[in-house]
């Protein structure tokens, strides 16, 4: 593996925050909060979807996650690519595609019968599987995909995705615990930084989101959400 430089992480990282805001994949609540799946009140959204129906940023995105994985995970070690059901499965293909490795999709509820029920696709014992999401709030799903994964007799240790929260130091220790490791191009530092260098959103909604994102869960729970993480 050949590591990439922190300028080059950093500026891939600025260009993906970038292309999220200009794809308007980032929306400020204007009365109520978001509710997240995990329950946390949150005063933003983003809705990495929306990626996928622009080509150029999809392109240029799927471009740096090949040279993330490459840098930090390192091709030789996957033997094929897992998408998430069901946001994960377009940029799993695209990866897939780009690496030229196997596809498989991992679905959030069984259908069938024994732990092969939750993969789609083509699989072996042993093989080792990089699992691709789109994006990552609190982490809690990743670790059910990659414990699904596991019990089909695949191996799972890291995650990709294109934005991670990286809010929840809850996050950092859960995953350690499951022994993955997240690897994302941009989180919400990035958003907000480049928020302020673009003058994106008014004053008053960027002071806002940096008051969430310095403590979410105070945040959350002062507006009708979730007062902490279940893992």
């Amino acid at each position: 593996m050949m590591p990439l430089s922190p300028e080059t992480r950093a500026d891939f990282a600025r260009r993906t925050a970038l292309a999220l805001l200009d794809i308007h994949a980032v929306e400020v609540a204007k009365e109520r909060p978001f509710i997240l799946s995990s329950g946390v009140a949150s005063p933003v959204y983003i809705n990495v979807r929306k990626v996928i129906s622009f080509p150029a940023v999809r392109e240029k995105l799927m471009g740096f996650a090949s040279e993330v994985i490459d840098a930090e995970i390192g091709r030789d070690r996957i033997d094929a690519i897992a998408g998430a059901e069901t946001a994960g499965i377009p940029f799993a293909a695209w990866i897939a595609a780009t690496t030229g490795l196997p596809l498989q999709y991992v679905r959030k509820r069984a259908q069938g019968f024994g732990p092969e029920a939750h993969i789609e696709g083509v699989w072996e014992q042993g093989q080792r599987v990089l699992l691709v999401e789109d994006l990552t709030t609190d982490g809690a799903s990743k670790i059910r995909f990659c414990e699904a994964l596991r019990a089909a007799g695949l191996q799972v240790s890291d995650v990709f995705m294109l934005f991670q929260y990286d809010i929840f130091p809850e996050t950092r220790a859960a995953m350690t615990r499951s022994g993955i490791r997240l690897h994302a191009l941009a989180t919400w530092k990035d958003i907000l930084d480049i928020a302020h260098t673009h003058d994106r959103f008014t004053a008053e909604g960027r002071a806002i989101i940096s008051e969430f994102l310095q403590d979410p869960l105070a945040w959350s729970a002062a507006h009708g959400g979730a007062r902490s993480l279940e893992f």
